[in-house]
């Protein structure tokens, strides 16, 4: 059996990086997360993501390079960070308890869900290279 794919969306602007704060399940309600979900079958994972945050925020974006490092979360469940860019909408938290933009220095401050902290290095770098890049 192939393993479940979990795609997370890396949305960056000029006000930082969007985190969700999730609503559930219990043990993860109240920690910030990338917004994504699960890959379905016969899916690419930029569109399963694409779709996600059109669910989850209400935007449409365009899907970019692979962040990061996969993450496993159980031992049939993989999860992967893709690079997103907003195409149109403004991001609502239609799934997620809050929504913020976080810059590189407010990263380490966050509560974060477990399998997302492997993403911090990459999303700081990342952060601090659009940020040089937008002076």
């Amino acid at each position: 059996m192939d393993a479940q794919i979990v795609v997370a969306g890396a949305l960056f602007s000029a006000a930082g990086l969007l985190v969700a704060q999730r609503q559930r399940p219990p043990e993860l309600a109240g920690l910030w997360e990338l917004p994504g979900g699960k890959v379905a079958a016969g899916e690419s994972d930029a569109d399963a993501l694409a779709r996600e945050l059109r669910e989850e925020l209400g935007v449409e974006v365009s899907v970019g390079d692979r962040l990061g490092v996969d993450v496993a979360l159980t031992a049939g469940m993989t999860l992967r960070a893709y690079r997103a860019t907003l195409i149109s909408g403004s991001p609502q938290p239609h799934d997620h308890r809050a929504l913020r933009w976080v810059t590189a220095d407010e990263l380490d401050a966050l509560a974060w869900v477990p399998a997302d902290r492997a993403w911090l290095p990459d999303l700081a770098e990342a952060l601090s290279t659009s940020r040089r890049e937008s002076t």
